[in-house]
């Protein structure tokens, strides 16, 4: 470890020959293998269970090769838990079984998540693999994805066909019902699962969409870990720790936390044994952890970006930045929040502020960049028209917004090209073409209906703020029109 007070410690390994695969995962990104499956493997190392997960990717080229390397390793992994204190290296055996449709084929994925023995399907697909307008909370019937899969069923293309396919066989057959467990950073993930799936189901058969909306149940949960994308110095370090490469390998914060509505269809994991809160309702520390932490990610993500940082714990290191995320956190975010009253939000910024600040995390601005177009309503925009219905100030939400808008145009402060990764790109690049940088830019940008709703887009107040927001950022740069801004 690069300090010396940096502690590694080395968990117990334990038999996990009794685990099966009794969860489907949908999605076996970084995030997930430091998050669901780290308790899923405390519970089996600690308690014996014999819950274990197939793990299915059905995107990408990537995607497949993960599956591939999984399974020349066992589907075993390392995960290694850094702050700047301690640091922990486990080897993770909650995954049996690894699929992708590449590999498989479509129908055998199928066939998989409606086998008998599953019990959860569970999900991390990001915002935009629910295929939901963002604006409107609803299927988005015009997407490709989703065009495809109402005239192929059973060959879907999407996550959302893919279950609707598997939910199908269980009907026909006369399976027990599963859980849709979605583990993704959305508003009510749980509830906009449901109106997915069932939406799509509609489309496809409606006997098929009463018998989801009457056994499948689709709990809200809350996840929250920082788990930054691996790196060449990354995969190094976890050599370096281990002898050996390890192409499945994760590194993320030392902090972990997982809230769920407790109402799973058949059966579960006893993940409360190892930290997991099951509570009536997730939707405070849903909002909580979207607005106050993940909002803050993205104003630092895009402001940073902008001035030149790599990391947001670089930004952090700008007293100027600091200042502001905590403010915004304090002053814009925390009001917007009705919480349980163990729950101290001055508490939780001060712990954001320390996770943010982790050195021993390399958490990339861009990474927390990506995909802004689907991100924006719940970290942002709602914030925003709470606090123009209370008349309350909402400056720095605003300036957030407005370095989204600086930041899509392609092009960074110091002239270079940025890869815009969203599936609004080509929409930023034609409206950038057309008007620059300049007011009407920021016009065009609000007319996005996906991202933006009419009553925010059509607020002169709301307009006016993002504009002189956005103008300080052309004339000034990030790093000055955050210190104007205090």
């Amino acid at each position: 470890m690069s300090s010396s007070k940096n502690k590694l410690r080395n968990t117990a390994r334990r038999n996990t020959s009794q685990v099966t695969s009794q969860m489907i995962h949908l999605g076996c990104g970084a995030f997930h293998r430091a998050h669901q499956a780290l308790y899923t493997h405390l519970v089996l190392e600690k308690f014996q269970s014999n819950w274990g997960y197939c793990e299915i990717n059905l995107m990408s080229e990537r995607g497949a090769i993960l599956i591939n390397q999984l399974n020349e390793q066992h589907c075993n992994y390392t995960l290694l838990e850094k702050d700047e204190e301690k640091s922990t290296l486990r080897t993770i055996k909650a995954i049996k079984q690894a699929m992708h449709p590449r590999i498989d084929g479509i129908n055998a994925i199928i066939e998989k998540m409606a086998a008998p023995e599953i019990a959860i399907i569970s999900l991390t697909v990001t915002e935009k693999g629910y295929c939901i307008s963002p604006s409107t909370d609803k299927l988005d019937l015009a997407n490709p994805f989703i065009q495809h899969d109402l005239t192929n069923p059973m060959e879907p293309q999407s996550v959302l066909g893919y279950i609707v396919a598997a939910l199908r066989l269980r009907f026909q057959r006369n399976l027990p019902p599963v859980t849709i467990l979605s583990c993704d950073n959305i508003r009510n993930n749980g509830e906009t699962a449901r109106q997915a799936i069932i939406g799509l189901a509609i489309q496809q058969d409606n006997q098929l969409a009463q018998w989801i909306e009457k056994n499948i149940t689709f709990p809200n949960t809350m996840v929250d870990r920082i788990v930054p994308a691996m790196t060449e110095s990354s995969y190094a370090e976890i050599k370096q720790l281990i002898g050996k490469d390890d192409p499945c390998a994760v590194i993320s914060e030392s902090f972990s936390q997982w809230v769920i509505e407790d109402c799973f269809a058949n059966g579960r994991p006893d993940w409360q044994r190892v930290g997991v809160q099951f509570v009536p309702d997730v939707a405070p520390y849903e909002m909580m952890k979207l607005r106050m932490l993940n909002g803050s990610h993205s104003f630092l993500a895009y402001l940073g970006h902008l001035a030149g940082y790599e990391f947001i714990s670089d930004t952090m290191q700008n007293p100027d930045f600091s200042q502001a995320v905590h403010k915004l956190m304090l002053h814009e975010q925390a009001p917007t929040l009705t919480m349980p009253n163990n729950i101290n939000l001055r508490k939780y910024a001060q712990d954001l502020l320390k996770r943010f600040s982790n050195r021993a995390i390399k958490h990339k601005t861009a990474q927390i960049a990506i995909d802004g177009s689907q991100k924006l309503p719940q970290r942002l925009l709602d914030s925003i028209m709470w606090h123009q219905q209370q008349g309350s100030d909402y400056t720095l939400l605003a300036l957030g917004v407005a370095a989204w808008m600086k930041y899509v145009s392609g092009v960074n402060e110091q002239g270079n090209p940025v890869s815009i990764q969203d599936p609004l790109r080509n929409e930023f690049a034609e409206i950038y073409q057309k008007y620059g940088f300049s007011l009407e830019t920021v016009d065009n940008l609000l007319k996005i209906g996906a991202i933006f709703p009419p009553q925010l887009s059509r607020n002169h107040q709301v307009v006016t703020k993002i504009k002189a927001a956005y103008q300080q950022l052309i004339v000034l740069g990030a790093q000055k029109t955050v210190k104007y801004y205090l």
